[in-house]
């Protein structure tokens, strides 16, 4: 018997204040029109100050779990996708399989960056196909804002914070159909976040903030996102016509409509929730996927396409019949 993976629940969570561009105009050299015109963003969620990346993952958590129909102790495995931790350790994955009163599973975080939501599907579906798990949860969470320099416009107008997350059920059923996992460590200078507290001795000092080459970054995730399209393509021996759905990282407009003309596939069948939440790293994907899922565009039975890129270099594709 062959066994699938199954997405059987999606949920999301988005906080509650909204910080719009000329809002950040106020207190960096930049315009609405600038920010819009160069990334797609109108404002981005702001987490309050008592939330975490746990307490977010939590509420995203139970919506896929409620989705799903199941109780949460029939959860095997747990992972979460985060860049923005509570703490060091213990994983986040752990606080959250506590908050959702899980006793027996396996829990953990994956950091990739803004695949790491990819990378921990790319796990799922490895644990699910050789029968070491029945049910897995995986959610991507982030607070970007706690990360980012107010005062550097290069970067503080594109991130933004939330949770997203996917329950995966064994199936009979054609499910994931597959998925592809890539890392490019020499990339490390063109986009990273330092750890000062960790950094070792002769390293510059530096602030705990995201530091970005953006026009370096740019060409790169235009040109891997490409080439993983084939890619998934090619391993699926299927033709571009057959995506009913591209799911892609919300990190620019430019590089989701690359990506888009890469597949021939007109922006009506791309899911895109940058322009009101901006880049909101390992979430992204997971909360585009959910928003199409519940209004109602991604119906059962569709091909969908997911894909992201991130520090590291990190990138990945997830291909599933919903």
């Amino acid at each position: 018997m062959t066994r699938y993976s199954r997405v059987i629940g999606t949920g999301g969570y988005l906080p509650s204040e909204i910080l719009t561009n000329d809002q950040i105009s106020e207190t960096v050299d930049t315009s609405d029109s600038w920010i819009f015109e160069r990334t797609g963003i109108k404002s981005r969620r702001i987490a309050a100050p008592d939330e975490t990346a746990a307490s977010m993952a939590e509420i995203a958590a139970r919506q896929a779990i409620a989705m799903g129909g199941i109780d949460p102790e029939e959860i095997d495995l747990v992972i979460v996708a985060t860049g923005t931790p509570d703490r060091v350790y213990p994983s986040t994955g752990c606080l959250l399989q506590h908050r959702l009163g899980i006793k027996h599973c396996v829990a953990f975080d994956v950091q990739a960056a803004c695949s790491g939501a990819i990378f921990g599907l790319s796990i799922a579906d490895q644990y699910i196909k050789t029968g070491a798990a029945r049910k897995v949860l995986i959610v991507g969470s982030e607070i970007c804002s706690r990360i980012v320099d107010w005062t550097d416009r290069t970067t503080c107008v594109l991130f933004g914070d939330g949770a997203g997350a996917l329950l995966l059920g064994a199936s009979e059923e054609t499910g994931i159909l597959s998925t592809h996992i890539h890392s490019a460590g020499e990339y490390e200078e063109l986009l990273y976040c330092p750890n000062p507290q960790a950094a070792a001795n002769g390293h510059k000092h530096e602030m705990g903030f995201i530091n970005m080459r953006g026009n370096e970054v740019f060409k790169v995730a235009v040109n891997t996102l490409g080439r993983i399209v084939d890619e998934t393509l090619e391993a699926n021996a299927l033709d571009k016509e057959a995506i009913d759905w591209l799911v892609p990282h919300q990190a620019n407009i430019r590089i989701i409509q690359a990506t888009a003309k890469k597949l021939k596939m007109p922006m009506e069948q791309v899911v895109v929730t940058l322009e009101n939440q901006g880049n909101t790293s390992s979430a992204s994907v997971l909360l585009a996927f959910n928003e199409a899922v519940r209004d109602g565009r991604i119906q059962r039975g569709q091909i969908v396409l997911l894909e992201a890129f991130g520090a590291g270099f990190t990138w990945g594709s997830a291909l599933l019949k919903y």
